[in-house]
């Protein structure tokens, strides 16, 4: 029995005729686990295809986890479940409460045929590089969060440019591939520009920087602010050792500075958005009860994962800027 039919004349690509012949042979058990595929050659010599169309059905079997190949000896049934039509490497920065909303809502909206695999870099250069080098070659899509890192767009260059995605974060070395970013520059200058009417009670506005996980479009778009509304300004990398003074603003990215400023407000006997104010980035449900309540910078997380599984199912190859906005609590 042959396990490729190939019709010249009926509309679907050739290749894709291979896949789905060979699909079809292992859904009804024709082929199992562990059986070799016909060879290239074989197959290009009994149809008249060049070696590119076949080799091209059969990556993607072998992206797809369906396929494996044996160097020097060739193209073997890896796995009988040819229900999965696409594998997603999903390579995060770290999990986090926000980062789950994103998580959950992309694996609720990419459908039931998707196998998705996550793994998480941590900010750290090498990690990163090693999980692109890993699994390349070996998935249909990459989903990928870079964050700051420096090498990033040369590693994920290294990757099939066409299966490529950013997520969160992105730069000029990567505009050019599709995705759903956060523009931090614009976020927080128009977050702030939002809450000016009661940023104006206050006489001096502090950035909390570390500057190694931040995306530094924060940093840009927090200082453009102030100058361009007569702010005095100040940026500092660590909050530690300092005393909180009587108008000053904390714009805090970072939770655990957010909670640094908290234990020091007690200590001082301050009250947030009465002696001095507190502006938080990215919105979690315990910032709606902590301290009366915390004022948020946040994209929303669950449209982003909403928007990127949209990305893949429907093929668009372009870039999305998700939308930000300013919370306001009792803490400003």
């Amino acid at each position: 029995m042959k396990l490729i039919s190939i019709q010249n004349n009926s509309g679907v690509p050739k290749y894709r005729q291979i896949i789905a012949s060979l699909e079809k042979a292992i859904s009804e058990g024709i082929l199992v686990k562990g059986d070799r595929l016909p060879s290239v050659n074989k197959v290009c010599l009994e149809f008249g295809l060049s070696r590119d169309t076949v080799l091209l059905a059969y990556e993607e079997l072998k992206k797809r986890g369906i396929i494996l190949a044996i160097p020097a000896k060739g193209y073997y049934v890896k796995s009988t479940e040819v229900s999965i039509r696409e594998k997603i490497f999903l390579l995060f920065d770290e999990l986090n409460s926000f980062k789950e909303d994103l998580y959950n809502a992309f694996l609720e909206n990419i459908g039931k045929d998707v196998q998705v695999d996550i793994s998480f870099h941590h900010f750290n250069e090498k990690m990163f590089a090693k999980l692109i080098e890993d699994n390349n070659g070996i998935y249909t899509k990459y989903v990928i969060m870079p964050a700051n890192l420096v090498n990033a767009a040369q590693c994920i260059a290294t990757l099939p440019t066409s299966e490529v995605f950013i997520l969160d974060q992105t730069s000029d070395a990567l505009a050019n591939y599709p995705g759903v970013h956060q523009n931090f520059v614009s976020d927080i200058y128009h977050a702030l520009k939002e809450g000016k009417g009661r940023i104006d009670q206050y006489c001096k506005l502090i950035l909390i920087f570390p500057g190694f996980r931040e995306p530094l479009g924060m940093k840009q778009g927090f200082v453009n602010f102030c100058e361009d509304f007569r702010f005095d300004y100040e940026i500092i990398s660590e909050f530690d050792n300092r005393n909180i003074e009587q108008g000053e603003v904390y714009i805090i990215p970072n939770d655990r500075d957010l909670v640094k400023v908290i234990e020091k407000s007690k200590k001082q006997k301050l009250s947030s958005g009465i002696d001095f104010g507190i502006v938080s980035y990215n919105e979690t449900p315990l910032k709606k009860v902590v301290e009366r309540g915390i004022s948020t910078i946040s994209t929303d997380f669950e449209t982003m994962g909403k928007l990127m599984a949209k990305l893949i199912l429907d093929g668009r190859k372009k870039s999305v800027a998700n939308k930000c906005s300013l919370i306001l609590r009792n803490s400003l």
